[in-house]
């Protein structure tokens, strides 16, 4: 058509119908003119080969430093940024214009693809059925997600299949440690319902970060076995080499979209309880593997056999209650009952829990803690183990390191604090082991929780005798036990003889 360039299509396709017709039909079919056709004709080359390079046509502003100065400055050291490169040179160079900082790192990228050293290369793999299993961590503090209004600092543990991309997701409190590793491999496998052939980590990088290297080299044996209980050939990818976990590293982020998707359409990222939000995150990805069903399940048929139970997800450690009425275990103080002071207990410490033992009988399960980032000792406190002594020494209560960690609900608190502003020390204590006890002795800690927030809210103190007349066991549903004596005759049935005789 006039007034427009010929292309180097419109050529193959004259090129093509030329070979049946001739130039002028060809030509039209092409949408070309005849006079064009038979330039083609005479001069076979296609239109972009005929053109002629495009001079410069303004001065290079680069011409007199980027050979003398920007080139040494890439051959010592390559991974240098383009805008650095560009601040340095105008340092030098005040009177380079910003405008040239495009026109610089055009020439810096053409440099690196002419002379530049070789990248990483990454090579694509095809996944056997059964052969691999990928196991990573990925933190989700950024979702904001909180239990009963208090915010939850967590990561999700995340398993994934190469070949048929089932997944898996425990939620983590801590952060990445042999433990969680091993509660939420095998819960992993035991949904699957069969083990892979080889099971990849990413080295646990953080879980070996503070280790000395005999704690690694525990770590890692304690690692190789669970492996081996479920016939699994332990693997790892090189330390800061993502992409090496790449079958899982893509998608931990649709994961986290995912679920930060389901946060929204649920309008709200509170949760009553922790077992409420992990079969939320449960949900997700359930419904993530059904549109994987038909490769899981033929996946399925060629994975290795579950042994015949699970192996240890815990770590285990002795420890001895002191007379403070607890023990520390990595930095965080716990209570126990203070029958046991003096005991040296038997602890099995999971993600979540630590299971307590003196000798083989379990004595209690008690929640997890975790000391702060700062290095603060933290506290995991019952009040019901030390009320008892409380009621002996009230004034305790005062200076109590693990003072704000007694109290059960955060009316308790505040109670106290107001009764430290309106009555003397030792009186505000005395009351304060009073509400505390009665919680314990009459089993209403949330009951009498609702009336101090009442009373706060009406700015009274609370009175003890009228709570303790409120909470009072009922007598009228109380049963009404009557007890019938036997006379002793009755007892001769039993003997076989007469009591008479025997005498």
């Amino acid at each position: 058509m006039p007034g427009r360039h010929v292309t180097d299509h419109q050529m193959r396709l004259y090129m093509t119908f030329r070979q049946t017709d001739g130039p002028a039909v060809s030509a039209a079919k092409a949408s070309i003119s005849t006079a064009t056709a038979y330039r083609f004709e005479q001069d076979h080359r296609p239109p972009s080969a005929k053109a002629e390079p495009r001079g410069r046509r303004r001065p290079d502003p680069l011409v007199s430093f980027f050979d003398a100065e920007v080139v040494p400055m890439l051959s010592a050291a390559p991974e240098l940024r383009a805008v650095a490169i560009f601040e340095e040179m105008q340092r030098r160079h005040p009177d380079l214009p910003d405008g040239t900082r495009r026109t610089l790192e055009r020439r810096i990228r053409s440099w690196r693809a002419l002379h530049g050293a070789n990248q990483e290369v990454i090579f694509r793999q095809i996944h056997e059925p059964g052969r691999m299993g990928l196991s990573d961590f990925t933190d989700m503090a950024d979702l904001a997600v909180t239990i009963a209004g208090v915010r939850l600092d967590h990561r999700l543990y995340h398993f994934r299949l190469a070949y048929s991309g089932f997944a898996h997701a425990h939620v983590i409190l801590g952060g990445e440690s042999y433990v969680a590793l091993a509660e939420g491999l095998q819960n992993a496998l035991w949904a699957l319902g069969g083990a892979p052939h080889e099971h990849r980590s990413d080295s646990l990088s953080a879980a070996f970060r503070n280790l000395d290297s005999d704690a690694r080299e525990d770590l890692t044996r304690r690692y190789d076995a669970l492996c081996l209980h479920y016939g699994m050939e332990p693997t790892r990818n090189n330390r800061g080499v993502a992409h090496e976990n790449g079958s899982i590293e893509g998608p931990h982020g649709h994961l986290k979209k995912a679920v930060e998707d389901a946060l929204l359409m649920r309008g709200t990222r509170d949760f009553v309880d922790l077992a409420g939000y992990r079969l939320f995150i449960d949900e997700i990805v359930s419904r993530k593997n059904a549109h994987h069903a038909k490769r899981i399940a033929a996946e399925r048929i060629v994975l290795q056999q579950l042994p015949g139970q699970r192996t240890c997800a815990h770590e285990e450690t002795i420890v001895t209650v002191t007379s403070s009425g607890g023990f520390t275990l990595k930095k965080v103080f716990y209570t126990v009952p203070s029958r046991l002071i003096g005991h040296r207990l038997r602890v099995r410490l999971y993600d979540d829990r630590l299971e307590l033992f003196i000798g083989a009988t379990l004595l209690m399960t008690l929640a997890r803690g975790r000391a702060a980032t700062t290095g603060k000792h933290a506290h995991v406190v019952d009040y019901r183990h030390v009320i008892h002594a409380l009621r002996r020494k009230p004034m305790a209560l005062l200076n109590l390191v693990y003072r704000d960690q007694l109290f059960p609900r955060d009316a308790y608190r505040l109670t106290f604090d107001r009764l430290l502003e309106q009555l003397s020390d030792r009186a505000a204590c005395r009351l304060m082991v009073d509400l505390l006890a009665l919680a314990h002795d009459r089993g209403c800690e949330a009951d009498l929780a609702a009336q101090l927030t009442d009373d706060l809210a009406a700015v009274r103190l609370p009175d003890i005798a009228a709570l303790r007349t409120r909470f009072a066991p009922d007598p009228a549903s109380l049963p009404e036990v009557v007890v019938h004596l036997m006379p002793l005759i009755a007892y001769e049935a039993l003997l076989g003889t007469d009591i008479g005789e025997a005498a």
